[in-house]
């Protein structure tokens, strides 16, 4: 009944082709854009799927559940560079324990067949960029993710400040940057020269009289408004008790270590490295040997 009364209705018909004829492209137009937008979120979604779904096997694998994988590899997954850079790690081991150390919940396990032997909290890399001096790629403040291994051990390790420290400190504080190289000397306002002695750095004085400087982590020495970079190797440069009371390395300056400000633990603020609170890091060091592997993710 409706059919018979749209064709018998000339007017309507007219109108209704009139439609076609100068809104039609635009209608098409907005039905291709729809699909497009059905088609992204689809994509979105198995996208998401993926990613969620390789993060549970790296999950499950971390669990030493490897008989619900069947002939997956372990693999870290929470993004496409954790998963590029752990490409080629294996399982972790069923016979011996091993580390995992999670950046997101910074939080650090020691396994042996899935039965957790040790857990604390622990802070990482900050994420932060420095720009260098001299331009250049910044520097970068990551924990690295992937698989890597216990290289050595340390009693009472001694931090040597690297260059993007001195540069970190200048700008905290609104000062300039003074490099000291071993056979130099730097003549200050004052008329006394800085140079090194021996391991020291020194302040020789216009009346004969030479001081010792000190320098320790946020104490460095100042010299004309400029924060004096000392040569790698002097005592100025060897900083004790920053890193707690023992380290773990694991290559490329990268350690677990303790640290001499606990409130940290559990954040990320560190440049790189694991930070655990000191009698943590003296329980790990006595349980983990040389040869452990470390899974980061």
């Amino acid at each position: 009944m409706d059919k018979l009364a749209f064709t018998q209705n000339p007017n309507r018909t007219a109108r209704f082709a009139r439609f076609l004829g100068h809104s039609g492209g635009a209608a098409i137009q907005i039905v291709g854009i729809l699909l497009t937008l059905t088609l992204v979120s689809i994509a979105l979604f198995v996208h998401t799927a993926e990613v969620r779904f390789r993060r549970d096997l790296a999950r499950l694998a971390l669990e030493d559940r490897l008989d619900v994988l069947d002939s997956a590899r372990w693999k870290v997954a929470a993004s496409e560079r954790m998963l590029r850079d752990a490409e080629s790690a294996p399982e972790p081991p069923r016979n011996r324990p091993y580390l995992v150390i999670s950046i997101e919940e910074h939080h650090l396990w020691y396994k042996l067949r899935g039965a957790i032997l040790f857990t604390t909290q622990v802070a990482t890399g900050s994420g932060k960029t420095l720009d260098r001096e001299s331009g250049g790629d910044a520097w970068k403040f990551d924990t690295p993710r992937g698989r890597l291994v216990v290289q050595s051990k340390e009693e009472a390790p001694v931090w040597v400040p690297p260059d993007w420290h001195y540069v970190e400190q200048s700008r905290k504080r609104g000062l300039g940057l003074a490099r000291l190289e071993m056979g130099q000397t730097l003549v200050a306002s004052d008329g006394s020269v800085i140079t090194v002695e021996g391991n020291d750095v020194v302040r020789a004085l216009p009346d004969g009289r030479r001081d010792v400087l000190q320098a320790t982590d946020g104490r460095e020495i100042v010299v004309d408004g400029k924060l004096l970079v000392p040569p790698v190797g002097t005592t100025q440069r060897r900083y004790e008790g920053v890193l707690g009371s023992y380290r773990l390395n694991m290559g490329d300056g990268y350690a677990m270590h303790g640290t001499n400000q606990p409130g940290t633990v559990g954040r990320a603020v560190s440049h790189g490295c694991v930070r655990l609170r000191n009698e943590d890091i003296a329980k790990l060091y006595s349980m983990v040997e040389v040869g452990t592997p470390v899974y980061i993710y």
